[in-house]
């Protein structure tokens, strides 16, 4: 156990302060400490994912927070407020001598040594006017709507060429490309989805995507499909769309099916547009193009934009103003967001779509497909988390083709997963899972989801990184533009 005291003061008090949800390093500070000095924390003797620190402190009103492995964190559990740091602890310390030996005290089984859950600490000492069972503060309509409105007009007086990066490259393929090809230009360029060009139609017709390797994949492990491997070396994206119609039933009018149309924006279009386009028709990304000629034939492919880029102009703009939008500091689990594990009792909520490490590739594969979900956390027997498979994580099939010589059925998730754990050959990174707690602030999601190729949130519980729930990028806009 640490120790740490203030200089120069009279009539001090002892207070313990505990941080029961484990880590590599802690560290305390606080309104006592100027926001400057960090004060480390030890472990607990027997609960090694308990720390603590005693601090001699001034009776009074303090705040506090913690630096957990370098990232500024509060207790969701203790009374809190929004302050000039964020959202931060509070305690009120009285003097007396009853109420003073500690702030949290940790209650558990001699020997044990399980993480201790927070419901097992007692409150010993008088904070504030709140109890650690009050409900989460809801943010007020009012408050709501003024955020709303902000990001809003944001997005209505922004436009679509203001994503566009100074140097780049776009890639784009040939409807008449044979699949197996445009299936390894994915992968080498590090890429899940390209638009489709149609020479001879003069323009973009589609775009090729991850999905679409998921549904070959499927079509691959079907002993009763025509469409085999072999068949992949002649078989063109064109042919392949056509296919897919008749898979899929996408559209269909008077007995006739037909293909969705591009869903495509233009530069001088405003962002809210862009953002609402991509959320109404269930894409990833939408093409920005432009045209001289009358009639919009070919047009040139400007960039493709994606709710990460658009969310990343929006934390920009707001970055130091955050003020005028008060639900940012508001909890994730206080806001109608995101998919989440139904508690006890609940029926009505959205099943969240996991897997174990075990599990077949096939079974991830139809689960992308009938839950609709682009990620599927993997998590061990006690459902914490270990990884997560995305549905652009099958293009890493691609090398080697060892897509030529697998078993769906057979491969289980954690070999695909390996396969994945190696850069694209281009030398880009992958992303892999990124995590929050219920009790971080929407901003700091928002910061986390505007990160290059971070298209989700995996919301998991202190410690035991046990799988709460899951937030996307099509998650916030939906909450921020309904």
């Amino acid at each position: 156990m640490s120790s740490s005291g203030m200089d120069g003061g009279t009539n001090l008090t002892p207070a313990r302060f505990v941080w029961p949800y484990g880590g590599r390093s802690v560290y305390l500070s606080g309104s006592f400490t100027g926001w400057s000095e960090h004060w480390p924390m030890t472990p607990v003797e027997g609960c090694p994912t308990v720390f603590q620190t005693i601090c001699s402190l001034p009776p009074g009103y303090h705040q506090y927070k913690f630096i957990v492995d370098g990232e500024w964190r509060h207790d969701e559990h203790q009374p809190f407020v929004n302050g000039n740091y964020g959202i931060v602890n509070t305690v009120l310390l009285t003097g007396e001598p009853d109420y003073n030996p500690a702030v949290m005290i940790p209650h558990t089984t001699s020997g044990s040594n399980m993480d201790v859950d927070n419901e097992t600490f007692q409150r010993v000492v008088r904070v504030s006017d709140s109890t650690p069972n009050e409900p989460l503060p809801r943010i007020s309509e009012a408050d709501l709507e003024v955020s709303r409105h902000r990001i809003s007009a944001f997005l209505s007086t922004h436009m679509a060429y203001e994503l566009l990066p100074e140097s780049g490259k776009v890639i784009a393929l040939d409807v008449d490309l044979p699949v197996k090809q445009a299936f390894h230009i994915l992968y080498e360029q590090g890429i899940s989805t390209a638009p489709l060009w149609d020479f001879s139609k003069g323009r973009f017709v589609g775009v090729l995507s991850a999905l679409d390797f998921i549904l070959i994949m499927r079509e691959l492990g079907n002993n009763d499909s025509n469409l085999t491997e072999e068949e992949l070396q002649k078989h063109t994206i064109s042919a392949w769309k056509e296919t897919k119609l008749y898979l899929n039933k996408q559209t269909v009018e008077h007995g006739k099916i037909f293909p969705k149309r591009l869903v495509q924006a233009g530069p001088d279009q405003n962002l809210k547009d862009v953002a609402l386009k991509i959320l109404h028709n269930h894409v990833a990304t939408v093409p920005i193009t432009h045209s001289t000629s009358s009639d919009g034939s070919y047009p040139q492919l400007l960039y493709l934009a994606s709710l990460s880029e658009v969310l990343k102009l929006v934390c920009r703009y707001f970055r130091h103003s955050l003020s005028s939008l008060p639900i940012l500091q508001s909890p994730i689990c206080s806001l109608p967001l995101g998919t989440w594990v139904p508690k006890i009792g609940e029926s009505n909520r959205q099943p969240l779509a996991i897997l174990r490490p075990n599990s077949s590739l096939s079974a991830a594969l139809n689960l992308f497909i009938q839950a609709d979900v682009s990620s599927i956390p993997i998590v061990d027997d006690n459902d914490s988390l270990l990884d997560v498979y995305s549905r652009s994580d099958i293009t890493a099939l691609a090398k080697d083709k060892i897509y030529t010589h697998i078993n769906l059925d057979e491969m289980t998730v954690h070999q695909a997963l390996q396969l994945g754990q190696e850069p694209y050959p281009n030398g880009a990174s992958r992303q892999r899972c990124q995590m929050c707690l219920r009790s971080d602030s929407l901003h700091k999601v928002m910061e986390k989801l505007e990160k290059p190729g971070v298209r989700r949130v995996v919301i998991t519980e202190a410690g035991s990184k046990r799988v709460e729930g899951i937030i996307s990028l099509s998650d916030i806009f939906k909450f921020l533009l309904s």
